[in-house]
């Protein structure tokens, strides 16, 4: 090409004019002018690239994203994700598997009974392999991870001049189907780690089952309970299938709380921002001819989240509400076993490290989103459930979950013996913050 935007690209001629030829460069100081000058482009005379072969390299360095429009290939994720589950033993579930599931969370659901006035929420029982609680849980990973692949389109999109960027659509579009493919790369292997680790639907705090499906994983549950040689396998079951039964309670009893946990989640990583000078320094060490290394550099944390003040605030809102939700879970199951179960507290004291100290599960989820799920104050919201307990006996406790404006805060975790210590029961909301709510649950949802 002779010009760009007018300009000659004979000696002499404007621009010319002891210049840096580079001062034509429009992606100079960008991510993207590595890209190009590895490819051909604004070498040396400071000249557009010819972006017919441009488009065609780069189609041979990326992987298509999702059929749906979306920036992940879901048929990818899904396909990646169970190849990664086979690698270990991953047998069908057996009928016997199947019917001793279902009786431990019928018998859990009748212990529950006694310890909150919240109503089954158990519709279904299932005993999951390990591919199918990738496939049974991946609609509920697709809120959560596309929002992160869209903020790395944005950035790279973000990163580019104004003036090129109707120019380079078509480039812009194969960069976001780069960014998916990365994605959708680590989001299968990940998966299929996670499938290898996870107990039940609801085992990382968020319900990532199907509504009403109580489910849990017997190979998963049988490796478990082999670390726990004191106890006997049957109790082990039966605990998982409580605290199972007990989050289904919970998230069908406040109708809210399901959305606004993974709202929660899916929000964080819309507001992901990217460091795009990272970006660039990253792109500079890169062959871009080479497809593979561009494949590892995407692998490898090309495209680095950094948490925004904003989303420091909302991450910490979230861990709070995690640990109120495992916190009530353990308060009410920790109830239920209290006479029956002589295991129970040594399963109680196993499970809460296990969820504080964040075990493979929650790793692996915050490699995948950049967000670590881990109710690191579970023993204090605990504390605080069955303190409000005694004080105020079960209707007061769990009325607390009518709205989130009456949660405890993470300042009420600091004193959890303190959480509405004088009052007699739960502060009522006033009738226009009741009217508020009504509106709010008609309209389907809660406004933070």
């Amino acid at each position: 090409m002779g010009t760009v935007d007018g300009m000659s690209d004979t000696p002499g001629g404007p621009g010319q004019s002891g210049q840096d030829p580079d001062d034509n460069n429009p992606f100079k100081g960008t991510p993207f002018e590595q890209i190009f000058s590895q490819m051909g482009g604004f070498g040396g005379g400071g000249q557009m690239p010819d972006l017919n072969a441009l488009m065609s390299q780069m189609q041979s360095l990326f992987a298509p994203g999702g059929d749906d429009g979306g920036p992940v290939n879901w048929e990818t994720v899904t396909d990646l994700a169970r190849k990664s589950a086979a690698q270990e033993p991953d047998p069908t579930v057996t009928p016997a598997q199947s019917g001793a599931v279902a009786d431990a969370v019928r018998l859990a659901d009748h212990w529950l009974d006694t310890t909150t006035g919240f109503a089954s929420g158990v519709t279904t029982t299932a005993a999951w392999s390990r591919a199918e609680w990738i496939v049974e849980t991946v609609d509920v990973w697709k809120v959560l991870v596309e929002p992160i692949a869209g903020s790395a389109t944005n950035a790279l999109g973000a990163a580019m001049p104004e003036e090129m960027r109707q120019l380079a659509g078509p480039l812009m579009a194969m960069l976001g189907k780069a960014s998916g493919a990365m994605v959708a790369s680590q989001v299968g292997s990940g998966l299929g780690a996670l499938a290898g680790d996870v107990l039940s639907a609801s085992d990382i705090g968020l319900p990532l089952g199907p509504i009403g499906k109580a489910a849990l994983l017997p190979t998963n549950v049988t490796a478990f309970a082999a670390e726990l040689p004191d106890v006997t396998a049957d109790d082990v079951l039966l605990y998982l299938a409580l605290r199972e039964a007990a989050h289904q309670r919970l998230f069908a009893g406040v109708p809210w709380l399901r959305d606004h946990l993974i709202g929660a989640v899916a929000d964080y990583g819309k507001g992901m921002d990217f460091d795009t000078s990272g970006m660039e320094s990253k792109l500079r060490e890169i062959d871009m001819t080479n497809p593979q290394a561009m494949q590892d550099a995407l692998a490898g944390g090309l495209f680095d989240p950094e948490p925004s003040p904003a989303q420091k605030a909302a991450l910490e809102k979230l861990e709070v509400t995690l640990a109120l939700v495992e916190g009530w879970v353990d308060e009410v199951v920790g109830q239920a076993t209290a006479e029956r179960m002589p295991a129970a507290a040594k399963l109680q004291e196993t499970v809460r490290r296990r969820r504080a100290a964040g075990g493979p599960a929650e790793q692996t989820f915050a490699t995948l989103v950049g967000l670590e799920l881990r109710p690191r104050r579970l023993r204090d919201a605990s504390t605080l459930w069955g303190s409000l307990r005694t004080r105020q006996g079960e209707e007061a406790r769990d009325g607390v979950w009518m709205s989130p404006h009456l949660l405890p805060t993470a300042a009420d975790l600091d004193d959890p013996l303190g959480f509405r210590e004088g009052s007699d029961a739960p502060s009522a909301l006033t009738e226009d913050e009741f009217d508020a709510e009504l509106r709010n649950l008609l309209d389907g949802g809660t406004q933070e």
